[in-house]
């Protein structure tokens, strides 16, 4: 059995900034894992986080009375205070520091579920094709499963090199501007690497490396939980056109706004 990480080698250093991500075999120690489980499963079960308009449904149009396709937490950590416990959050910074300077901090997490026999695709985009259109970053997202994550449930694939890319133009899953999640315009997937990881293992990429995430076509549910750390973003003189946001009309922006103004 592999034991945790949170020191990377030269080459493994070398490795991510050339292709823009890198595989962590052991990342969470293996008493933690039926511990995040059971967490993770209460949050999702309870849907927390929902009237705040941070839990939605990444893949679909998010509407109350359909079981999601791709449901989504943002800042689990906010309601579930254990994930600040878990020894990989401490391990990811210090690998993140490695990679990107020591001014590297914790910047957030969010959780993505991909339910057993039906979850959808994470079809291939950009991480920056979400953030402030106004700001450069220096980031990465540091992905754990909280079980076997196989092609066949679901497991990240990237493209090499892609972080080297400019942001690409994207829009709206299916072209639906209801669903909040964004996938890119054009991308030949043709030279994409597949990094199935066992449970407690973690990939590490670029805010721009394009990767995507199948479908779950097993009979258990696929948990993700991600850490994203960067350095202080930097505004641009000239910001980026994030067009694919202006016309966005999706329910979760909704409860959002409805639950700022109940608050005041």
């Amino acid at each position: 059995m592999s034991l945790p990480k949170s020191n990377l080698t030269p080459e493994e250093i070398a490795f991510f900034h050339r292709e823009g991500y890198l595989v962590i075999d052991r990342l969470l120690e293996e008493s933690e894992l039926a511990f995040a489980r059971e967490v993770y499963d209460r949050i999702f079960e309870a849907r927390t986080g929902r009237e705040e308009g941070n839990e939605f449904d990444l893949a679909g149009a998010d509407e109350d009375e359909k079981p999601a396709a791709l449901p989504q937490i943002l800042s689990p950590a906010r309601y579930a205070p254990e994930f600040e416990t878990l020894k990989a959050r401490e391990r990811a910074l210090a690998i993140t520091r490695q990679l990107l300077g020591e001014d590297a901090f914790f910047s957030g997490d969010h959780a993505i579920l991909k339910p057993a026999g039906y979850g959808a695709e994470t079809p291939w985009h950009q991480d920056e094709a979400y953030w402030d259109e106004a700001s450069h970053y220096n980031a990465v997202s540091v992905w754990i499963p909280f079980q076997e994550a196989t092609q066949e449930n679901g497991c990240l694939h990237f493209i090499p090199g892609s972080h080297l890319w400019e942001l690409k133009p994207h829009h709206p899953i299916g072209n639906d501007p209801r669903v909040h999640g964004l996938e890119v315009d054009e991308v030949d997937p043709s030279g994409a690497v597949v990094c199935p990881l066992k449970a407690g293992g973690a990939t590490i990429h670029h805010s721009r490396t394009m990767h995507y995430a199948g479908p779950n076509r097993t009979q258990g549910v696929r948990r993700a939980y991600i850490m994203v750390f960067q350095t202080p973003a930097r505004k641009l003189e000239q910001p980026h056109d994030f067009y694919w946001w202006k016309s966005r009309t999706t329910t979760r922006e909704k409860r959002a706004q409805a639950y700022k103004e109940k608050q005041g």
